[in-house]
């Protein structure tokens, strides 16, 4: 290790930078318990403002643990599946100047309300119409939490 005028271990620093990429230890986790709590939320604002949209669960708690399972099922496929999507009807999204993208939003809604009843949690949307309004309210919801709540990073 070498010091430098500021009386700093740079050998130190340089590998700590590196191993770190200069991040704090607990950015990746605050930006995963960001992105989950961005899911719950606007699902959750979805669920109230719709009466198409209903979780399963007879108490709070229940209620709460189904947003949350059915909030990380959103996120995976929101960052697996809708990607792929988006990328195959790119065309179709430039030609009909973006409204696609309310389709697709409505597919995913519609896609994790089966996987979180085949996982045992009741998410049920009532339909196509109900699934393309609360996909803009998930839409939505998510742009105004994801621009308030921290995560993670010092940008």
């Amino acid at each position: 290790y070498t010091t430098n005028s500021d009386n700093n271990v740079s050998g130190a620093t340089d590998s700590l930078a590196a191993a770190g990429r200069g991040r704090r230890p607990y950015a990746d986790a605050m930006r995963l318990i960001s992105w989950l709590l961005v899911n719950v939320l606007s699902l959750g604002v979805a669920a109230w403002l719709l009466d198409g949209i209903s979780l399963g669960g007879e108490t709070t708690s229940d209620k709460a643990l189904t947003l949350l399972v059915v909030g990380g099922i959103m996120g995976l496929l929101g960052a697996v599946v809708k990607p792929l999507i988006k990328f195959v009807s790119l065309p179709f999204i430039i030609l009909t100047l973006g409204l696609l993208l309310l389709v697709i939003n409505a597919a995913m809604l519609l896609l994790t309300s089966k996987l979180a009843d085949v996982a045992g949690f009741g998410l049920e949307v009532d339909g196509f119409w109900t699934a393309i309004l609360g996909g803009l309210i998930i839409s939505v919801a998510s742009a105004i939490l994801g621009a308030v709540l921290p995560d993670g990073r010092d940008d």
